[in-house]
């Protein structure tokens, strides 16, 4: 140490490295969910690769290369759909991040019966899909639904909702926020208990109004949880497909049809192959349009 001393080299504690610190849980404890993820996630990508190259049935396949692809891109109504997936994904995702927040401001505020309203919010996230579509596709029948014959009590005509084909794909995007707005709700609520109290106390004593307490308090610091909603709303709404098989089948005509349920018809069909290189194309529409996404979202919470 003296050496040491003598010739300038002072030993500090940021000289002496850390001894790292050894996990508590060995490593084979990550085999269970590494093979649950291996099983059900990449053999199925790998074996959807591998028969998208195919023309195949249960019993054989035959390779054929990228056949499958060129056919698939050349169907008449998918350009059609791709648009309609892309503005349902746009409309709904969209609209959960509106009314998510305000529904979230409301059920946190002080208000009577917080937690059954809590509750009423997020039931129909609970209830089945298919259930849903069933429902609505009753209530909004053209003359014998619930909807048109309380809207003929006001004087007001209700429109085709699911007959119309300019606006069948926004009826069944309507019914998409209804049914998921819920879960929108919940995360919202949590970005906002998880924000300090404290802010708001100094924002009350410098005079603030609710109103700016919301657009300069809750809004910024709800950003994690905006994009969270962003992200889940819009991979949801790309691959949608239960909710508009069960009201309109992608109808009328191709009106509300969208990549999923072109997909299914070709599977219907009995293309097979056909239909698994469409899923391909449908994971890489996903890839294209969510990571670009992602990686805008976090940069931009990065630099607030």
């Amino acid at each position: 140490m003296a050496d040491m001393t003598q010739s300038g080299l002072a030993v500090t504690p940021a000289r002496i490295a850390a001894p790292r610190r050894r996990s508590p849980y060995p490593g084979w404890f990550f085999l269970p969910a590494a093979i649950i993820y291996g099983v059900l996630f990449l053999l199925p990508t790998v074996a959807s690769l591998y028969f998208s190259l195919t023309r195949w049935t249960l019993f054989n396949s035959t390779f054929i290369g990228l056949d499958n692809f060129a056919q698939f891109l050349r169907e008449p109504f998918l350009i059609k759909g791709l648009i309609n997936t892309v503005i349902y994904a746009v409309i709904t995702s969209s609209m959960k991040v509106v009314l998510g927040l305000l529904l979230a401001v409301l059920l946190t505020s002080q208000i009577a019966a917080r937690g059954y309203l809590r509750s009423v919010v997020f039931f129909p996230v609970l209830v089945s899909t298919v259930g849903v579509g069933i429902t609505f596709t009753v209530l909004m029948h053209p003359t014998n639904g619930m909807i048109n014959e309380g809207l003929a009590l006001l004087g007001i005509k209700g429109p085709g909702w699911l007959v119309n084909p300019n606006l069948a794909l926004y009826s069944v995007a309507l019914v998409d926020v209804w049914k998921g707005v819920g879960l929108a709700t919940v995360i919202y609520i949590a970005g906002i208990v998880a924000i300090p109290r404290d802010y708001y106390e100094a924002a009350r004593i410098d005079g603030a109004t609710k109103l700016q307490n919301f657009f300069y308090i809750t809004l910024p610091l709800c950003r994690p949880a905006t994009s969270t909603v962003i992200i889940l709303s819009f991979i949801g709404g790309l691959r949608t497909f239960d909710l508009i098989w069960a009201m309109t089948r992608g109808g009328p005509g191709f009106a509300s049809d969208t990549v999923a349920s072109v997909i299914y018809k070709q599977y219907q069909s009995g293309f097979y192959g056909l239909s698994t290189a469409g899923n391909v194309v449908l994971f890489v529409l996903i890839a294209v349009l969510v990571v670009p996404l992602t990686m805008m979202l976090n940069r931009k919470e990065g630099h607030e």
